[in-house]
């Protein structure tokens, strides 16, 4: 371990600066021992030395100009980095004093542990390594251009509904707050994307972001970031171009899978600095970015901006801890059910048909096979009392082609069809595996060949065929065909298809966040001047639920519960950690030793390049000392358990079919040296039936025959001893991955029984619907005035564009009222919900001539445009609009008066007098005035 501070600059920190680029032993770019000047207060009388006037950091890393960019304060390894905070910070303060200079930057390290303080910006974070001197000139550049976020506008073209425009200014409030992580709660289809855009668009204009990096889990949603991107900023340049793998640094949108990330900030031959980013956003923030794609956040030194459309009451508490929402408040929420009860909806309604077939309900026995279908097993000689399954074993132990068929007859019959009403709108089907959508394709086809295999495709992520211009995914968003996406995880989230009108859940989903993801597919309404002709309009889609999905979430509201798995290589470190411990309690010593052996050679072979282990780098030295491994104690097992075994979650490249075997083999091992015979018995049972199955056909594997076939007798394990398991290991492990390469394919019994529909009906779920009453009424007014048209010549007139006078208005509301007592102008102006409008406006909605507006359409809308013309409202001055918004629709008339007493007293004590200027009151007055007139 280093121990000098000296010790602790050659052999660390001058490594770790020349991998950012700096040159130490370059006096342009790196100064050590940079002298200070300090003003010595004339009240020290006492001899002063030649240096009592000076201070020396210990790094000044300079600009072209040779001004200090930042100073680094250092400090040998045995003590905390902290030590050196208030030193850094004197240095940069009489650096800026000394040459009139701007402020430095501050960094402080004991070699192991790198902080950073941008001082009078944002306090002390501990970082991965340090930039480049480009990282730096940015940094100064944006700390000293950048401009008030309050006073930026917003752009509305990209996101101008009010929602959307009260998260991005929540955001851009707090970064100037020097906030730094934020999430977004927001519905799946209310513009998550859109919202990251314009405030991806907002920190640019406003100098606050150079570099934006986008992080999505899968190629398509990658390919439509990009897109988005293209539409809404067009002129910003983009990575990556089609066909690029390679990252280039001059772009400044980088739109990225975490995969192809990871892989970046591992790559030590063309690396990519900490610092490069100034905003990343991480879309559809789950569980999987705290494992192996966590190592991506902890990498960048930045703001960070979490994107998720799971309910606030669902998310694991993990996701609030990262983006520092420790009191489980996201930074901006916007619900499904926000959207849809908004006037007007921002979200599609759906409804659930329930189809349940014989099948599924009572499984699949002679009890339940026709007779038909036993006549048929007798002759294929096939016994019909060995039938025997479980409905909720279909597609996993049993298939049944008959069962499959009749859900796409059903599907066929009751979807949501296109104008013609002939073939399905656009459907995506929700199969359980990539077998499962090849057979549902394949029945397609066969009931329904007229199409000629167009109808239908399978979309999943590692088809190739389904990605770029023309591939699949783009035919099936923007061509008449294919209408049915079967899919098998790839369309469950992200993908933004508006036109999408049915659902099939044709497997069971036990994850409440999944599936309201999968439900999000259908939520998108139809954009105005984007209408497809196989779907010109859309108010409702429809889900078939063949599998009780929205019946088990009634009762397991939030699912079942994904219990967290532990990687196969900390498995296997752990299990060699508690042979050695149980080696040592026994006095097995030289076992011990020749596990220990293995486990450093372990450690040896962990990824240096990955983030987490350099992260670790201090834990890690203590290991490098022989000393260290002599004397083994339970303190140092304990150190090595829950210390160093967690690291092994970044090994990736390995061959995994091998460590199992081998892990499965040290088990045993561990079990032997126990004494725990019945655990040694299983797990010898189940390590024979493993190495059986090695295929003696293929030469690399038949060169150990003997080993292999010594190894299934009972002699081999009677006579076992601590260097038979070695072997086993040593010469067995790499053959693991040949198993099965020749031997008989087991899968699930298939049959084509008929199967039949047990129950088919739509049940509520969700959202109330429209009352049954009202639309009634609604219909047999128009109904009643599209017939009296035909011969009541006031209609006609109206119908024609003619004028007519107040006497005619009047004459046809009495006529109208003999047809029907109850159509009076209390009643219309209830039913169409608009309170103002006059009679002549309804007739004339009726017929067509003219589109009647709810009274609260028109109050939003006028809010709407109110809230785009003066995008730089705060948060606050938002909140009460959207509250003025809602008591006008509720009160249908607002005073002055009313705006400085309750309910508008809650968001400030004054009302409207504490939130707006007198000028911007009168503007909300007028707008009041028009729409309570």
């Amino acid at each position: 371990m280093t121990n000098t501070e000296n010790q602790t600059r050659k052999e660390i920190i001058d490594k770790q600066l020349l991998a950012a680029g700096w040159d130490i032993t370059d006096c342009t770019q790196v100064i050590e021992e940079f002298d200070i000047k300090v003003a010595i207060s004339e009240s020290i009388h006492e001899d002063i030395s030649e240096y009592s006037a000076h201070q020396f950091s210990d790094y000044a890393l300079l600009s072209k100009d040779g001004k200090p960019l930042a100073v680094i304060e250092a400090k040998k390894t045995s003590k905390g980095a902290e030590a050196g905070r208030e030193q850094a910070k004197q240095y940069c303060y009489n650096i800026q004093k000394q040459y009139n200079c701007r402020l430095p930057l501050c960094f402080y390290t004991n070699g192991f542990e790198i902080f950073f303080w941008d001082l009078e910006n944002y306090p002390p974070r501990k970082i991965i390594g340090y930039p480049t001197r480009d990282d730096l000139k940015r940094y100064h550049y944006i700390k000293n251009n950048k401009k008030l976020l309050s006073e930026e506008l917003i752009n509305t073209d990209i996101a101008g509904r009010d929602y959307q425009i009260r998260a991005i200014r929540a955001v851009m409030e707090e970064i100037e707050k020097r906030q730094r992580n934020f999430l977004l709660v927001m519905a799946t289809g209310t513009g998550k994307t859109r919202v990251c855009i314009a405030i991806v668009d907002a920190l640019m204009r406003a100098g606050w972001a150079e570099r934006v990096l986008f992080l999505v889990d899968r190629i398509a949603l990658r390919e439509q970031g990009l897109a988005a991107f293209k539409e809404y900023l067009p002129n910003e340049p983009r990575w990556p171009k089609p066909g690029e793998k390679q990252i280039t640094k001059n772009r400044r949108i980088y739109i990225s899978t975490y995969p192809s990330m990871l892989n970046i900030i591992r790559d030590e031959k063309n690396p990519l600095s900490p610092h490069f980013f100034d905003l990343i956003i991480i879309d559809e923030s789950h569980r999987s970015i705290y494992n192996t794609y966590g190592e991506i956040l902890d990498y960048f030194n930045t703001i960070s901006l979490g994107l998720t459309a799971t309910p606030t009451d669902i998310i694991d508490h993990n996701t609030f801890k990262l983006f520092k929402c420790e009191d489980g408040i996201p930074s901006f929420a916007f619900s499904y059910k926000e959207a849809i009860n908004h006037v007007p909806p921002f979200l599609s309604n759906f409804q659930v048909m329930k189809i349940h077939t014989k099948f599924q309900d009572k499984g699949i026995s002679k009890r339940t096979i026709c007779l038909e279908d036993q006549k048929k097993l007798i002759l294929e000689g096939i016994e019909v009392e060995e039938i025997n399954f479980e409905g909720t074993q279909l597609e996993k132990t049993i298939i049944n082609k008959g069962t499959n068929a009749l859900i796409v007859k059903e599907f066929m019959e009751e979807c949501i069809k296109d104008p013609d009403g002939v073939l399905p709108g656009k459907t995506i089907f929700f199969c359980s595996s990539m077998s499962h959508a090849r057979r549902m394709q394949k029945i397609f086809d066969s009931l329904y060949p007229e199409y000629c295999g167009e109808l239908v495709k399978v979309l999943v992520s590692d088809d190739a065929r389904v990605y770029g211009k023309g591939g699949l995914l783009d035919q099936f968003t923007n061509n008449d065909m294919p209408r049915v996406a079967i899919s098998v995880d790839m369309l469950d989230t992200g993908i933004d298809i508006r036109e999408i009108v049915n659902l099939v859940f044709a497997k069971p989903v036990y994850s409440y966040t999944k599936f309201w993801q999968m439900i999000g597919r259908g939520t998108r309404l139809l954009e105005e001047n984007k209408i497809k002709p196989w779907c010109p309009e859309k108010d409702m889609f429809l889900i078939i639920d063949c599998w009780d999905n929205f019946e088990y979430f009634k009762l397991n509201p939030k699912g079942k519960e994904n219990k967290q798995q532990i990687p196969l290589p900390v498995k296997f470190v752990g299990i060699r950690i508690d042979k050695i411990e149980k080696a040592i309690d026994i006095n097995k010593n030289k076992i011990a030793e020749k596990e220990i052996i293995y486990l450093r050679e372990q450690i040896n072979e962990l990824p240096k390049d990955s983030i987490v282990i350099k992260d670790a780098a201090k834990s890690l030295s203590n290991l490098k000392d022989n000393e260290f491994w002599e004397k083994m104690s339970h303190e140092k097992i304990e150190f090595l358990r829950n210390t160093i075994k967690p690291l092994f979650r970044t090994i990736s490249q390995t061959d995994f079919k091998a460590m199992r075997f081998q892990k499965d083999v040290l088990e045993i091992s561990l079990a032997f040296l126990s004494e725990e015979k019945d655990k040694y018995s299983t797990l010898k049972d189940s390590l024979i039936e493993q190495i059986s199955e090695l295929p003696l056909s293929v030469n690399i594997v038949a060169r150990e025959e003997t080993l292999i076939n010594k190894a299934q007798t009972n002699h081999y394990w009677a006579t076992a001893t601590n260097d038979t398991f070695d072997e086993l290991s040593l010469k067995l492990g790499p053959l693991a991955k040949f198993r099965n390469i020749d031997g008989p394919e087991t899968g699930p019994a298939i049959f084509d029984f008929k199967d039949s529909v047990f129950l088919k009906e739509m049940i509520e779920f969700g959202p109330e619907h429209e009352s049954i009453s009202i639309s009634k009424y609604r219909e047999m007014v128009e109904t009643m005035i599209l017939e009296l048209t035909l011969n009541n010549p006031v209609l006609q007139k109206i119908k024609q564009g003619e004028a007519i006078s107040e006497s005619q208005i009047n004459q046809l509301a009495d006529a109208l009222h003999q047809e029907h007592p109850h159509i009076t102008i209390d009643l219309l102006r209830k039913t169409y919900n608009n309170p103002k409008a006059k009679f002549i406006q309804f007739i004339r909605h009726i017929l067509g001539l003219e589109i009647l507006e709810t009274f609260p359409n028109t109050v939003t809308r006028a809010f709407d445009a109110f809230i785009k013309k003066h995008s730089n409202l705060n948060s606050r001055q938002m909140d009460f609009l959207t509250l003025l918004r809602e008591v006008i629709i509720e009160r249908e008339s607002i005073s002055k008066r009313d705006l400085i007493e309750s309910p508008f007293t809650i968001i400030h004590p004054k009302g409207i007098r504490g939130i707006f200027t007198p000028s911007e009151i009168d503007e909300i007055l007028l707008l009041t005035e028009d729409l309570a007139a």
